[in-house]
């Protein structure tokens, strides 16, 4: 499942939301040990023939065909699109089923429906400590304003500049830009539906399962945020997702959409980034997260391509915002749904998550999405944004550093939200000591800027608006943060001798670890206001494997740097920054492909430059940690135990850790 990046209250609240509404036959929810697959048929699949029935009869249908073909009896779930559903099987697991169906010829593939989390800031060491700031006598705040809208002055740096775009457009009605949350509060006095001259449209509820919808039913045409609290008792009957998750509701999506989408010049709250655009609510998230497939479907749904069972959406969204994800590689669902989107000139924005420098989470990992890590005011990354070579570039995700334990939060990321503890209350507004951090909040900065872009020049491709906010991004800062520990480079996510990802906290970014630079939503609208043409490439470091050892070979691979359409990489050329004492020099630098060994423990820099065939050219730099090799054990002929941990319980740990993360998210 994938969770919403969430708020953060008190310390640190994280919350993962999910939630789907579908016919009758469709709506029961399966019980959490059972297993749930995402299934995509060939085309030529004889269990694609034209019926003359419903969705919901032609799923269970095909569902049970499929069943008898591998001895299990498989029960049909919700639809993505004309050839891929969910199904369902008890007495086995996700992990198995999946493997099974792949094995049939005409199944494309089959993943395991995992539920996901909103991104939510974590407890990260930096967060309620340094001096204090002088008492506001209440909860106004928060102190800085909406910094992270302005200009960059004095020790503010990542901020991203909003008024030259507002000069250049305000945002155009007919961008429309999809919100896939946790739904949202409709009645905040900082929102107004299109029919009340505003700019929010009626949106979608994708949650399939009831029990994760938390609104008694499931797929319908009421976005609406019920909330997403999840008690003790809540926990204990579903351990597998939500045990982490404890706490009360997020308004997770209500905060998002008021970045991008709160009315401006008002008199009254905040202002947003895409001001004038219209925002479409979908919700794909309720208690303890989200389902992938929940989530593929909103994807498809939000950019105006069909969803079996539901209408088609009559206001497809160029943009869309996912503020959610959790840990793992890109599977081949969301790789075909982004590229379906992609292929319909939408532009696909994610958060990278809030595990504390770890990798890259799912979807903002996948192929051609942009994906958004998070800043500090100061620039440097922030210690709770996960980061690595995926990364498109970096924005503002609030922070609240250099404070002491009870005073107010000098940088948090204010916006839209609502007071209840459980069920919606009164509208409120989160400030600095109701603090929302978090990349949750990074990625909306991005998804409204690209509105405003695509307002001033709605021709531009998915590719070329990436290659722009990358081209206009500010450098990152390489030094100048003050702080009670020395900041160092960041670099590639690192894990120990057990597999386990390594924390890695504040740090100053590089183009390998934290993407082009940082969001400059002025300068990306007037290069897309002037016709100024998208670089025809983008370099971008990957290395293999993950964890180097000394003493091992390490891949540095530049094959996923990205070209414009039409264009070809011409040349590639590797150069080493700083051996550290650990490298001497990179084998085959003229190559898209480059090796390295170091002899020892340490850190090592390089750097990328490609050309196109147009002679546009792009660099990138990476900082890598080098671990020591894992000392050989003393031979023994007694006993056994000992050595790897089983897969499993990696596997187990990892999900626990994760579980924590997601919920601690808050905001992505």
């Amino acid at each position: 499942m994938r969770h919403p990046l969430p708020t953060l209250a008190a310390l640190c609240l994280l919350l993962a939301p999910l939630a789907l509404r579908t016919p009758p036959v469709q709506a029961a929810a399966a019980s959490p040990d059972s297993a749930r697959v995402i299934v995509q048929f060939k085309a030529d699949s004889p269990l694609l023939r034209e019926q003359a029935l419903t969705a919901g009869a032609r799923h269970a249908e095909r569902a049970q065909a499929l069943g008898q073909r591998v001895g299990l009896a498989l029960r049909g779930g919700a639809g993505l699109s004309e050839r891929s559903q969910v199904v369902f099987a008890s007495g086995i697991g996700s992990a198995a089923l999946a493997a099974t169906l792949a094995r049939q010829g005409d199944v494309e593939y089959a993943v395991v429906d995992q539920r996901r989390q909103r991104a939510t800031a974590p407890n990260d060491p930096y967060y309620l400590q340094g001096p204090p700031i002088p008492p506001t006598g209440g909860t106004g705040g928060p102190v800085a304003g909406q910094w992270y809208l302005r200009a960059p002055a004095g020790a503010v740096l990542s901020s991203i500049d909003a008024e030259p775009a507002w000069s250049i457009t305000p945002g155009n009605p007919a961008i429309v830009v999809a919100v896939l949350d946790t739904g949202v509060r409709f009645a905040h006095p900082d929102f107004k539906t299109v029919s009340a001259g505003g700019n929010l449209l009626p949106g979608y509820d994708m949650i399939n399962d009831v029990t994760v919808a938390n609104d008694t039913d499931g797929r319908d045409a009421d976005p609406s945020d019920p909330g997403d609290w999840v008690t003790q008792a809540d926990a204990d009957s579903d351990p597998t997702n939500c045990k982490d998750s404890v706490g009360p509701s997020s308004w997770h999506g209500t905060q998002t959409i008021g970045l991008i989408g709160a009315v401006t010049d008002n008199g009254i709250g905040i202002a947003s980034v895409g001001r004038n655009v219209r925002i479409l609510p979908v919700r794909v998230l309720g208690k303890c997260g989200g389902f992938d497939s929940d989530i593929i479907a909103g994807m498809r749904w939000a950019a105006g391509l069909n969803v079996p069972g539901v209408p088609t959406n009559a206001n497809p969204a160029r943009v869309l915002n996912l503020s959610l994800g959790s840990e793992g590689a890109c599977n081949a669902a969301y790789v075909d749904a982004v590229a379906a989107l992609n292929a319909a000139n939408a532009v696909v924005v994610a958060s990278a998550g809030n595990s504390a420098g770890h990798a890259v989470s799912v979807p903002a990992n996948c192929p051609g999405v942009i994906a958004v890590a998070g800043l500090r005011h100061a620039g440097s990354k922030v210690g709770f944004s996960d980061l690595g070579p995926e990364i498109s570039l970096s924005a503002p995700a609030g922070n609240c550093v250099n404070i002491g334990a009870g005073d107010a939060c000098l940088y948090p990321i204010m916006s839209t939200s609502n007071a209840g503890a459980t069920t919606p209350a009164a509208s409120i507004y989160t400030d600095s000591f109701n603090v929302s951090v978090g990349t949750s909040f990074s990625a909306p900065l991005v998804a409204g800027t690209a509105a405003l872009m695509l307002s001033a020049q709605p021709g531009l491709t998915p590719l070329q608006l990436k290659l722009l906010l990358q081209a206009t991004a500010r450098p990152f800062p390489v030094s100048g943060v003050i702080d009670t520990t020395p900041v160092l480079e960041c670099t590639a996510p690192q894990y120990d001798s057990n597999a386990q990802a390594i924390d890695q906290l504040q740090c100053y970014c590089s183009t390998g670890t934290c993407g082009a630079g940082m969001l400059d939503a002025g300068a990306a609208v007037l290069a897309a206001s002037s016709g100024t043409p998208a670089p025809g490439v983008q370099a971008r470091i990957d290395i293999a494997p993950v964890t180097p050892l000394a003493g091992q070979a390490l891949s540095l691979r530049a094959s996923n740097s990205s070209v414009a359409s039409g264009r070809s990489i011409t040349s590639y050329q590797w150069a080493l920054l700083d051996g550290g004492g650990v490298v001497g020099g990179i084998a085959s630098p003229g190559s898209a492909v480059a090796s390295v060994t170091p002899t020892a423990a340490g850190r090592f820099t390089v750097r990328l430059s490609v050309q196109d065939n147009t002679g546009a050219s792009s660099s990138a730099r990476l900082s890598v940690a080098v671990a020591a090799a894992p000392a050989t054990p003393p031979s023994s002929s007694g006993g056994g135990g000992g050595g790897a941990g089983s897969p499993l319980a990696l596997l187990g740990l990892g999900a626990a850790v994760l579980g924590l993360a997601w919920r601690r998210r808050g905001k992505r």
